[in-house]
């Protein structure tokens, strides 16, 4: 449970500013585009912290990175609610980032430290699928929130879900993994980028996370141009492509327990990328478009839950290293994929951007298709 309200936390404090950028805007005196930057210096301050603190985790154990990420967490949601101005909007972004960093490298890595590696992948769907309930719960309500006391009371939401955290991983044990290897934070990386399995595999990630969030990005767009829906509906089409991305991650161990993990999530990779281009190429209705978009949202919880867990495998004498470097993918992939989806998009519009996304998840399949399976040889019940 610590594990997975570390995430939900996470995703939490990722999620909010979505829906309250205009009425931000409005108060702060700026343009949309320009709030929306604090998003890109939360997901920066991640990935810079996210390089360093793999090794941390892999010396002290998951407890006190996720008390830190939640205290962060707590503080710069405060400061974000608090902010008077953009530049302290954007500082407050700065310390939500090196939250996210703790919280979302240490609840990955801990499912190494908590389970064994059989009931690692049945972990991983509860890690994984948490993180669609800030979408699924979390965006109503800071909806509510902001329309009976405006946007700033919004951010009761992410600092609750974060002072949950904080009490939850007060829980966690206090041992420190056995065997923690030495060496510099660059050390923690080094391992990673020479190991050439785990190399491809972090690789796979970043190109996936900037396809799926390149779609996520601009998936509201689609509706409202194609449909002209309003947002309140576009973000109720958006919660049941959740609810389908939790219930595909929550089944990915049953499924990964029948058949071999590295061809399920190879498949699941060239399925996102093979459902992407009519998701984005044909509007015939909005029931059309939102079914595609759950059989999307399937393959990912596969994708994401699946190659989480093979992650793990890849240095298990090193799971905070693998973690942050899957963090670093993640919150990278979410800047790459928003900046190129909307380059695509203004240049060529949905269409030929439902082209690249595929590719980009051809490419990452392939990369799948190179990382090792150490659990691949074992015998299966």
């Amino acid at each position: 449970m610590p594990l997975v309200l570390a995430t939900v936390a996470t995703q939490s404090s990722i999620v909010v500013l979505a829906p309250l950028l205009v009425e931000i805007g409005r108060d702060l005196e700026a343009s949309v585009s320009a709030v929306g930057h604090a998003r890109a210096v939360l997901a920066g301050v991640a990935v810079a912290v996210s390089l360093s603190i793999g090794h941390l985790i892999d010396r002290v154990g998951v407890r006190p990175l996720i008390l830190a990420g939640a205290g962060l967490g707590l503080a710069g949601a405060g400061a974000t609610a608090a902010a008077p101005s953009l530049p302290l909007f954007f500082a407050a972004h700065a310390i939500t980032g090196a939250g996210v960093a703790c919280l979302l490298s240490a609840g990955f890595a801990g499912v190494a430290a908590t389970f064994s590696e059989e009931d690692g992948a049945w972990a991983m769907g509860y890690v994984v699928g948490a993180q669609s309930l800030a979408w699924i719960v979390g965006n109503p309500l800071i909806g509510l929130l902001a329309d009976a006391g405006g946007w700033r009371l919004s951010y009761v939401v992410p600092a609750s879900a974060c002072a949950v955290a904080l009490i939850a991983g007060l829980t966690l044990p206090r041992s420190r993994p056995s065997g923690a290897p030495l060496g510099g934070p660059r050390e923690g990386l080094l391992a990673v980028m020479r190991e050439p399995s785990a190399r491809r595999w972090a690789i796979a990630e970043l190109v996936a996370y900037s396809a799926w969030t390149a779609e996520l990005t601009y998936a509201g767009a689609f509706y409202v141009q194609n449909y002209g829906v309003d947002e309140t509906i576009v973000g109720s089409l958006l919660a049941v492509g959740s609810v389908v991305f939790l219930i595909s991650s929550l089944s990915t161990e049953r499924l990964v327990s029948r058949l071999p993990r590295r061809p399920v999530l190879v498949a699941s990779a060239l399925g996102m990328g093979v459902m992407l281009v009519p998701v984005l190429n044909l509007s015939p209705s909005v029931g059309f478009t939102l079914g595609l978009f759950c059989v999307l949202a399937l393959f990912a919880g596969v994708r994401s839950t699946g190659s989480s867990a093979l992650g793990l495998l890849q240095l298990p004498e090193r799971p905070g290293s693998m973690m942050g470097a899957r963090t670093a993918s993640a919150q990278l992939g979410y800047l790459i994929g928003a900046v190129v989806g909307g380059v695509v998009l203004a240049l060529a519009g949905f269409g030929a951007l439902g082209f690249v996304l595929f590719a980009g998840m051809a490419v990452s399949a392939g990369l799948l298709a190179r990382v090792s399976d150490p659990q691949a040889a074992a015998p299966r019940a």
